[in-house]
């Protein structure tokens, strides 16, 4: 392990980091809301930490190892939280304890969108629009980011590239130099950026309110400017917006790098995850809005409008909301909260165990039965037209069984410390997931739980993020005797 090199990744990262305080600052100038001190202090406070890692050595201009990947990821995360939560303690309004503060910031790097925080409408403009940047940065990774600009640092960034992009396919580039592969990335993200603020702001929001939500969309986010989330606008075409960009930065990438590239949206059509990925979507939707109506929950206009919304804003992970869908009757509650362990796709910014990852299973299931009947017979499981290699299904499974297996532990864990069944159950899961909302107590925000739930659900957040085996390989005792 060279914890040198470690020790010089981070302390630039978080140097970088501290610059991203600048636009905070200058909001809270603009608005004259009483939070420059809070942000130039937590400014200064991450420059000086990330100087500290640096300057003793400056000067080492080794390798990056994949050991050294996957530390460097985990504790940028972790010293990424800890510094983003300076902001939300120093600053009067709202002054947040340590463990709330923690909670929020880390909820906006891994744009789980789980939030402890209430009344948004009074808070100050420039704090409202840092949690609305945390989840932009923390959408496409900053380290995706950062790998753009290693190489001219002395610093190879492919071992940080793999630990981080999320998705089973982490070796695929989309040009032949990682720094291209990550600057592509966030071009893409940038523009879909600018395309959806600029769609919100013609639809009748105000600039802030179009930037920062525009932050939140394309980063599959959901935290909001205001208390009641893109329902207090109360317009459909802000909706519909929301979910065109929902659902775009949902799909993989490196489809959006292909059309850009080569002008056409041909190979949208013939990806095996983008189809099964909007047969998920269009099949809750076409459960939900005959379910709405037919109790009398909303006429059918409002059922189709609802209907589409709130599936397509918790099946992508993203958690806006502008109805409460945890108390729709029978079996909407759970249907839409199952869709979310679905997910977006591979290389989005999506949370959930990934469409491909679930196709795949239900695949190599059926491969399985198909084997009962015909024991000798030699079926490959494919995707499209190609056969998936054996290699990638046993990962596959040993992540979904890893998966399992954490949701249980992490479950058990919030159960212990005296919450309810329901809001166990969903609150872990919208964690896991990276959802945000969840049922029961968990429902609007996540106040209300004790501060030992609270790191529960935060290690559970790290976990869903990082995808579980980034995190949990650390503990490995042969990842330390390697």
């Amino acid at each position: 392990m060279n914890f040198s090199v470690i020790s010089r990744v981070l302390g630039i990262f978080l140097m970088l980091f501290s610059l991203t305080m600048l636009p905070p600052i200058m909001v809270s100038w603009y608005y004259q809301d009483g939070a420059i001190v809070a942000f130039t202090t937590a400014l200064l406070a991450t420059f000086g930490l990330g100087f500290m890692c640096w300057a003793p050595v400056y000067n080492v201009h080794n390798d990056l190892r994949t050991r050294d990947g996957f530390v460097i990821t985990v504790l940028f995360w972790l010293v990424l939280a800890l510094s983003g939560s300076f902001p939300f303690m120093l600053a009067q309004s709202p002054g947040l304890s340590f463990t709330d503060a923690f909670f929020e910031s880390l909820s906006g790097w891994t744009t789980t969108g789980a939030t402890i925080m209430t009344g948004l409408d009074d808070l100050p403009q420039s704090i409202l629009w840092y949690r609305q940047q945390l989840q932009w940065l923390g959408g496409m990774g900053l380290i995706v980011l950062a790998v753009a600009i290693l190489p001219m640092l002395g610093i190879g960034g492919m071992q940080l590239f793999r630990a981080e992009i999320p998705g089973p396919l982490k070796d695929s580039k989309l040009t032949p130099r990682i720094t291209e592969t990550a600057k592509a990335l966030w071009y893409i993200y940038m523009i879909l950026t600018i395309l959806c603020a600029l769609g919100y702001w013609a639809a009748g929001m105000t600039l802030f309110d179009a930037v920062g939500h525009s932050f939140a969309t394309v980063a599959i986010g959901g935290f909001s400017t205001h208390d009641a989330s893109l329902g207090y606008f109360d317009s459909p075409v802000i909706e519909m917006i929301a979910v065109f960009f929902m659902l775009i930065s949902s799909i993989n990438f490196a489809l959006h790098f292909f059309a850009w590239r080569y002008h056409s949206i041909s190979h949208y059509l013939r990806d095996s995850e983008v189809k099964f990925f909007f047969f998920v979507i269009f099949g809750g939707i076409f459960l939900t809005i005959p379910a709405l109506w037919l109790t009398e929950t909303y006429d059918l206009s409002d059922s189709i409008r609802y209907g589409i919304f709130e599936v397509v804003s918790v099946a992508t992970t993203t958690g806006f909301g502008t109805a409460d869908f945890s108390s729709w009757p029978i079996f909407l509650p759970v249907l839409l909260f199952m869709m979310a362990f679905v997910g977006g796709c591979a290389g989005s910014t999506g949370g959930g165990m990934k469409a491909i990852r679930i196709l795949l299973i239900f695949r190599q299931g059926y491969r399985e039965i198909k084997r009962l009947i015909h024991p000798n017979a030699v079926i490959p499981v494919k995707v499209g037209r190609q056969a998936v290699n054996e290699r990638v299904l046993e990962a596959v499974w040993g992540f979904f069984a890893l998966y399992i297996m954490t949701y249980m532990v992490m479950m058990l864990l919030l159960l212990a410390t005296g919450i309810d069944h329901v809001t166990a159950f969903s609150a872990v899961g919208a964690c896991l997931n990276n959802l945000g909302p969840g049922l029961g107590a968990v429902a609007t925000h996540y106040g209300d739980i004790g501060d030992a739930a609270k790191w529960i659900l935060s290690f559970t957040m790290l976990l869903g993020r990082l995808e579980i085996f980034t995190l949990l390989v650390l503990i490995s005792p042969a990842f330390w005797r390697a």
